[in-house]
């Protein structure tokens, strides 16, 4: 028997977050164990008229492939993917890790191989979805491994992330337009302001904003959401930032995360666990050192770190800042092969203010 939870998600999905249309071209990835969502949204995509293509994946294959790939195997991309990146009209990907650090023992340098030569191919995906040419939705599917970074059973993490994406809710689409009405109001207020101080434990940090595009995050492209983000003047970030939870970037773990910018670039990088990982990363390329987004975490149903970047950027009383790429629809410029978001929660005294005017207190919107 399915559950309901999952058919619930698999209709907001692909009618309020992707919007489905008759003839598009439509590509579903996960791994096997998100066989019920992938099959849900399978459904769903044929009964609107839609040309759904699975592809699933098996987790197991991945450190198999930087294990044994030679440098020109790392750097190599089908012409189907090409394809895909050019003509798909839209996506869904499905989070279903079995085993969320299989990559912790792969060396970063192959790593950093792989994701330079599919950079052209991240910079059209972004085009693309800028244009409004290509609709994206990234979700995830629970699993135990997700459950145990969460410190929780999986009925518990399973509770916990469909609250999270209100398909406990009567009318979830709803819920998520009663954010996007929010969402309105914040961007509204931050209009023509330009200097973002972000105060907290080890954090004094300053961005500018002026004339960049506040992008509201409700639903559409993640999912569970809750955000607004921007991509940030690149040369103008100073000060220093500690982040609150490990960050995790292709299965490797950073924990304690103090970076240090001048004239917009990190200028000092450390970390109490896994700084070689960190440093390495931020010598990718160039734009690696440099800011391209500025994140506020807006839903408040997530409240406790979960291991996952696309439920903790979103806890509700935090701001997440990512180096490398910007998206192009934010005004940002910068380009990298890199996009590493890190979280810094602002609920313990913490502090954001623009322009000289407080827009978050301990954790709490002050404009609402």
């Amino acid at each position: 028997m399915r559950d309901p939870r999952v058919e619930k998600l698999a209709d907001v999905l692909v009618d309020y977050s992707v919007q489905v249309q008759p003839d598009d071209l439509v590509v579903i990835r996960g791994s096997y164990v998100a066989e019920p969502l992938i099959v849900a949204l399978y459904q769903r995509c044929l009964q609107r008229g839609a040309h759904p293509m699975i592809r699933a994946s098996i987790p197991a294959a991945e450190p198999v492939f930087y294990k044994f790939a030679q440098d020109h195997q790392l750097e190599y991309i089908w012409e189907t993917e090409r394809w895909m990146i050019e003509n798909v009209d839209a996506s869904f990907n499905i989070l279903s890790d079995t085993n969320t650090r299989h990559l912790s023992k792969v060396d970063p340098s192959r790593q950093i191989i792989h994701s330079k030569a599919r950079k052209p191919l991240m910079d059209r995906y972004m085009q693309r979805s800028a244009e409004g040419d290509y609709r994206w939705n990234v979700t995830l599917f629970p699993t135990e491994a997700y459950a145990m970074d969460a410190e929780m059973s999986l009925d518990e993490y399973e509770e916990f992330y469909f609250s999270a994406c209100f398909v406990d809710k009567d009318d979830p689409v709803e819920e998520w337009r009663t954010m996007a009405e929010r969402h309105r109001r914040l961007i509204d207020w931050m209009h023509s302001k330009n200097e973002v101080h972000i105060e907290g434990e080890g954090t004094d940090l300053i961005l500018e904003v002026g004339d960049r595009v506040f992008i509201p995050a409700d639903g559409k492209s993640n999912f569970p959401d809750g955000e607004i983000f921007t991509g940030p003047h690149e040369d103008k970030t100073r000060g220093h930032v500690s982040f609150t939870y490990p960050a995790i970037y292709g299965g490797q773990s950073v924990e304690g995360i103090r970076l240090e910018f001048e004239a917009g670039k990190v200028v000092d990088a450390t970390a109490e666990k896994n700084e070689e990982f960190l440093v390495k990363k931020l010598e990718t390329d160039p734009g690696a050192r440099v800011l391209g987004e500025l994140g506020i975490g807006t839903n408040y149903g997530i409240e406790s770190f979960t291991g996952e970047i696309l439920l903790d950027e979103k806890i509700g009383g935090t701001v997440h800042l990512a180096v490398g790429a910007s998206y192009p629809e934010t005004g940002g410029v910068n380009e990298s092969a890199v996009h590493w978001d890190m979280v810094c929660d602002l609920r313990k005294g913490g502090r954001i203010t623009v322009d000289g005017e407080v827009l978050m207190e301990d954790g709490n919107l002050l404009i609402s």
